[in-house]
């Protein structure tokens, strides 16, 4: 699996449904350039069962995403029609109705595929004929990426594992904290925690007040 960290997110353009229910036809990341921060995040599909209540969890905290100047986007390769159905279906009945963050259509798979959370891969037989071997879905993937369109975070998770939409949070603070203060964030530092600086002193520092 490739590590994107440090890298520029691959660019793409898709059908996605906005707004919880407005469909475009050519959405892409562009639009956040110099202006948002972005966390991507891959689910494997509509209508399954742990990922309404990711989907459901990030749009309860948007609003904290939203004032630290985050765009939220989910991606499946589902398509722009299955995510509008999804997306009015009452929670009760196993939908989403109440997302407002952009759902991308990655039908073709080649977003999943870009980014390497695609659980498998087509490969040809013997006889010519091409055939899909693993899961044709997209593993739990998220990626935390900064105004420049680099990746600075990403998580992979299996298909039965949820995300900790706090810890996602967690990291975009560490992310912006350490842009504006040249700090950096230890083990599980959280807003409004003191940090260290990137020094023999800094760390011994650190650590010494951990005692």
């Amino acid at each position: 699996m490739a590590v994107l960290v440090g890298k520029k997110a691959p660019q793409f353009t898709a059908p996605a449904v906005v707004k919880g229910g407005d469909i475009v036809e050519n959405f892409s990341l562009k639009q956040y350039l110099g202006k948002k921060y972005v966390v991507l995040f891959f689910y494997p599909a509509d209508f399954t069962f742990v990922c309404p209540t990711e989907l459901l969890a990030f749009q309860d905290k948007l609003k904290e995403f939203e004032s630290r100047n985050v765009a939220v986007v989910g991606c499946s390769v589902d398509s722009h029609f299955s995510h509008w159905k999804w997306l009015q279906t009452e929670p009760k009945e196993g939908g989403i109705k109440g997302v407002k963050y952009p759902l991308v259509s990655d039908l073709s798979k080649t977003i999943s595929e870009n980014f390497d959370v695609l659980a498998g891969d087509y490969e040809y037989s013997e006889d010519g004929e091409i055939k899909y071997n693993g899961s044709p879905m997209a593993y739990r993937g998220l990626f935390l990426i900064d105004k420049e369109g680099v990746v600075r975070h990403q998580t992979v998770n299996d298909m039965p594992l949820g995300r900790s939409v706090s810890e996602t949070l967690r990291m975009v603070d560490a992310l912006q904290f350490f842009e504006e203060n040249g700090e950096v964030c230890p083990a599980d530092w959280h807003k409004g925690e003191k940090a260290m600086k990137a020094t023999q002193k800094g760390v011994a520092d650190y650590l010494a007040k951990r005692k």
